[in-house]
């Protein structure tokens, strides 16, 4: 299981004028900011305002920026050259937030180069309410079949864990006895989910989609489509 939110996306124009850079082709930049005041009052995006149309559609102020013909041409031109080409990837930040199992963390810590993760502290709140089955990835536990050589279900030994967490909750809460804070830590399953404010850059995300849109993981899957989904991004990569 895994939840992205996309919470902003932000460096188009700079990364523009960064890629235009080394052979001084500014004058044939060709984007603009996207003005939402103005499109509330003439229906239409400040380019088209002024008698140029943007390379896709118009994505209505809500990242802010409208991407031009030659410049979206560049672009693309220097994404199929090569990671040192396209150094403007790695000026366009993408915010995301992100919920998942600490099982699929662990494998995002891959990608450490140019990320940044707040995350929720399990250290600090894992007594602060109630463990629900909701708090864990469950969906591929299966429920009506014992394990080998016992008379549980994986879902079962699920909930059997659930109750000794709110077990040790409760001593802990109780007592104030830091061991029964450790019996929480070291019991946690890996499927619990953990929400991350998670900031990477294009680059990033070209690499995570190349590399794990056909992971065994569904939570891969979930978020190499929210990432398809970014401003530009198919237009950049020529990914349906």
């Amino acid at each position: 299981m895994l939840t992205v939110d996309v919470l902003d996306v932000q460096g188009f124009g700079p990364a523009i004028r960064g890629m235009r850079n080394p052979m001084n082709s500014w004058a044939k930049s060709d984007s603009h900011m996207c003005n939402s005041e103005l499109l509330e009052i003439m229906e239409d995006c400040q380019m088209a305002a002024n008698n140029h149309e943007p390379a896709c559609e118009c994505n209505n102020g809500k990242f802010g920026f409208c991407i031009g013909h030659n410049d979206l041409d560049l672009m693309r031109r220097l994404f199929q050259a090569g990671t040192e080409h396209r150094k403007y990837a790695r000026m366009i930040q993408v915010y995301l937030n992100i919920t998942a199992p600490l099982y699929w963390w662990k494998e995002f810590d891959t990608y450490k180069v140019g990320t940044v993760c707040n995350s929720c502290s399990t250290m600090h709140k894992i007594h602060e309410k109630e463990f629900t089955l909701d708090d864990f990835s469950h969906e591929h536990l299966i429920t009506n079949q014992a394990v080998p050589c016992t008379v549980l279900s994986p879902a079962e030994f699920m909930h059997g864990t659930l109750n000794a967490l709110n077990g040790c909750r409760e001593m802990f809460l109780t007592t104030k006895d830091k061991e029964w804070w450790w019996q929480m830590i070291q019991l946690l399953p890996t499927s619990y989910n953990q929400t991350r404010t998670v900031m990477l850059n294009y680059e990033n995300a070209f690499a995570i989609r190349r590399q794990r849109k056909n992971h065994k993981l569904d939570e891969w899957h979930i978020l190499c489509d929210a990432l398809l989904n970014l401003p530009y991004f198919r237009e950049i990569t020529g990914e349906e």
